[in-house]
């Protein structure tokens, strides 16, 4: 059953005074002219929205059929696109459809919802490239990853550095890994699965901050080396990861322990967690590594003493500027 239904696209097809054929789900259906801007289909819809009113309200999905319209510009007496009354611009050809999908749908129908194995999803090169980017701040982006067991400073040290760049005039962003579970990864819990999750999300995450030219401080546990390297393995450049490692034993983790999650743990309150039922895998590669201590001192290096090792070693290799 045909639907008679307004659709902003036809304020800019206007009135074609000709007949126009619409394919739907492989199926042609007759459209008639167009006088006005409404026009009769086998679907209801708003903007992009789902109807029920084809195929049992299975999902749309964007198809290139083309729609063509006389060479000249039309007036619509509706709001258009661009808002409010007025010619829309001149088209001579414009591409849509919707194709409708059942659960049933041979493997050869692409359900735009699966986004992994879908094949219309392409990547948009934008007109401003990473290198103005950088020019544009005076650095170049990066991915600082702080990894090491809770208590070990992770975040202290973090933030004392993004407080020096920042004073520095340098664009930076800590991303701290408690901050992220209470908005972006806050379904995720500790299991094996949901941890190897949290870290690919915030390494994608990661990614677009270092190629927006930002200097990145991601301060995550991230215990296994498997899901760290994958972090590393999807940056742009093999100079956007760099790896801290805040080499603190356990043991003065433990005498810290700011949030009680230790005392937690020995006690059996507290399941899978790192360092006491989990293991924690170490880099074998850092680019920087974070000692608790001095050489042949018993003295614990403060965080900014921490910091002042990261920043020369941003500045040597030439991060803090572009």
């Amino acid at each position: 059953m045909r639907t008679r239904v307004l659709y902003d696209v036809a304020h800019m097809l206007g009135t074609t005074r000709r007949t126009t054929a619409l394919k739907l789900g492989g199926v042609g259906v007759g459209v008639g002219l167009l006088p006005s801007v409404s026009f009769l289909c086998g679907v209801s819809c708003q903007g992009f929205a789902s109807a029920a009113a084809l195929n049992g309200g299975a999902a749309p999905v964007v198809a290139p059929v083309v729609v063509e319209r006389a060479p000249q510009q039309c007036r619509s007496n509706a709001p258009s696109l661009w808002g409010g009354l007025g010619r829309a611009p001149f088209v001579e050809r414009y591409s849509f459809a919707f194709t409708h999908v059942r659960e049933s749908s041979s493997s050869s129908t692409v359900d735009a919802y699966k986004v992994g194995e879908s094949t219309n999803i392409k990547w948009h090169e934008g007109s401003v490239s990473r290198e103005a980017r950088e020019q544009s701040m005076g650095q170049k982006g990066c991915v600082l990853w702080f990894t090491g067991l809770s208590g070990s400073g992770k975040s202290t040290v973090a933030y004392t550095l993004e407080h020096a760049l920042h004073g520095m005039g340098k664009k930076v962003y800590v991303m701290d890994g408690d901050n992220i579970r209470h908005g972006l990864n806050s379904n995720l819990g500790f299991s094996a699965v949901d941890r190897e999750e949290n870290i690919r999300r915030i390494g994608e995450v990661a990614k677009l901050f270092a190629d927006m030219g930002v200097i990145t401080l991601v301060s995550f546990i991230s215990p296994y080396r498997n899901d760290r390297d994958l972090a590393r393995s999807r940056m742009a450049r093999d100079t956007d990861f760099v790896e801290v490692f805040m080499k603190i034993p356990i043991e003065i983790c433990e005498t810290r322990d700011p949030k009680g999650l230790y005392k937690a743990a020995r006690a059996g309150k507290l399941k899978g967690f790192t360092g006491i039922d989990d293991p924690y895998e170490e880099p074998l590669n850092a680019e920087i590594v974070v000692e608790a201590k001095k050489e042949a001192s018993d003295e614990l290096e403060a965080p900014e003493a921490m910091a002042s090792t990261i920043l020369d070693y941003l500045s040597t290799k030439g991060y803090l500027s572009a």
